[in-house]
């Protein structure tokens, strides 16, 4: 009796861009593809497949997406890749006019389709037909568990929520990810205990708003209570908490996060901007009286806590002397960590429908002077470290022993880091430090 010809398994080639929401969904998607029994390459060019799972938030992220499928046809185009399938947020957004964008793309697949990811690469091959795959459901990106994860094992992104009901009127996030709908508490505590089984000690959680969980579940101080639950995973060190809309910092939030000895005094509010008048333009509910007064009552609340902000220069509109107000703000706060971008008119967006948009070269202009004001700051706010005592997550060691870590303040992959000569700690450790230094904007430590 012959042998049956063992069939070929298809390699997959992953290409994952984007934010944190974006990251997870890639770590489900490749889980759901080795769980197939299908190869993933670390060589995507060369792929039977390969799989780009796109950012479409603003034009730099759709402009790295495009290069990516570009990169990825001309590698089919050559003999080296099969087949090009498009996934992830610029799908999402664009649908069907991706295929006249970037021609030899065989497949898009929209958000609401990411679990079904196997199939529609099986269905691909079996088709010379490009084909669309964009039907909506929340139903699938509700539930995370069981992932190939991107990020180091000792931490993870742990998402709470899916989609936004702001309406902010510079941003296409709620037109691509749709409407809230938070995930039930059973389904996050379930993910939360894998994630930490698998060896994270560290939770970033993360969503459009943390601050909007449970609201859509009827849940009161939904956040906090979460949050309670989440504290009583005995291996899990440390929970930080990203993108908080400012509205949606409530007392009770305040007090648990200062209660807390695992959730880490770290608030990263995206503020946008400080005039009023802008703030009314961007439909952001805040006021600059408003937030300022935040800030003073959580300086006050959490002796130590960091503060992480981010700005948009250039809106339409914005005159010398409202950026002015800007710097002055950004001088009185002193955030700790601040990213800026210059506005960009997005297609679809009220904003890009204003009057009186601002030149690129006066974006650019504002952009770097901001950031130059910031850099001061950041830099004073380092020496003003030196000789603190700083609890360091390990993130790697080299083979002279110099160890790359963050403490509370850092948050993984957008923050600076902690640098620490003659390490002895592996990756995944918590390491009692010194400062003893700089170096622009990192920390140099030494164990204690």
């Amino acid at each position: 009796m012959k042998e049956k010809t063992k069939q070929k398994r298809i390699t997959v080639g992953f290409v994952a861009l984007g934010c944190p929401k974006n990251m997870v969904d890639s770590e489900r998607m490749l889980a759901q593809i080795a769980q197939a029994g299908m190869v993933i390459t670390a060589q995507p060019l060369t792929a039977d497949v390969i799989v780009i799972n796109t950012c479409g938030f603003i034009a730099p992220a759709k402009a790295e997406a495009i290069e990516s499928i570009k990169k990825a046809v001309a590698s089919k185009h050559k003999g080296n890749v099969k087949k090009v399938i498009v996934a992830g947020c610029l799908s999402q957004r664009m649908g069907k006019e991706l295929f006249n964008e970037t021609k030899g793309i065989d497949a898009v697949v929209g958000l609401g389709q990411r679990d079904n990811i196997v199939q529609i690469i099986r269905k691909t091959f079996q088709s010379d037909k490009p084909q669309a795959y964009l039907a909506r459901s929340h139903a699938a990106i509700n539930d995370d568990k069981i992932r190939l994860r991107i990020t180091p094992d000792h931490w993870a992104y742990l998402r709470i929520s899916e989609g936004c009901n702001h309406r902010c009127s510079f941003c296409t996030i709620p037109a691509i990810r749709g409407r809230f709908i938070s995930k039930s508490q059973k389904n996050i505590l379930a993910e939360a205990r894998e994630l930490i089984s698998a060896g994270a000690v560290e939770l970033n959680i993360i969503a459009q708003d943390v601050t909007s969980y449970g609201r859509d579940l009827k849940i009161k101080n939904g956040l906090a209570t979460l949050l309670k639950k989440l504290e009583k995973i005995d291996e899990l060190k440390w929970i930080r908490l990203l993108y908080l809309y400012p509205t949606g910092i409530t007392q009770k939030l305040i007090e648990t996060i200062a209660d807390s000895k695992k959730i880490l005094p770290y608030f990263d509010i995206p503020i946008q901007h400080i005039n009023n008048q802008i703030l009314k333009a961007m439909r952001r509910p805040d006021s600059k009286e408003q937030i300022c007064e935040l800030i003073e009552k959580l300086r006050l609340a959490i002796p130590g806590i960091v503060l992480r902000t981010t700005l948009i220069v250039g809106f339409p509109g914005e005159t010398d002397k409202q950026f002015e107000e800007l710097l002055d703000f950004i001088n009185w706060a002193r955030f700790d960590c601040l990213g800026c971008f210059k506005y960009y008119a997005e297609e679809g967006t009220p904003a890009a429908k204003m009057p009186n948009q601002i030149p690129d070269s006066v974006k650019k202009r504002r952009l770097k002077t901001l950031m130059l004001a910031q850099q001061k700051i950041a830099f004073a706010k380092n020496k003003e470290r030196v000789g603190a005592l700083l609890t360091c997550l390990v993130e790697s060691v080299d083979k002279k022993r110099t160890g790359r870590g963050r403490f509370y303040g850092q948050a993984p992959d957008i923050d600076s880091i902690c640098i620490i000569k003659n390490c002895t700690a592996k990756p995944g450790d918590l390491l009692n430090t010194k400062v003893v230094g700089t170096k622009d904007y990192d920390l140099l430590v030494r164990q204690v």
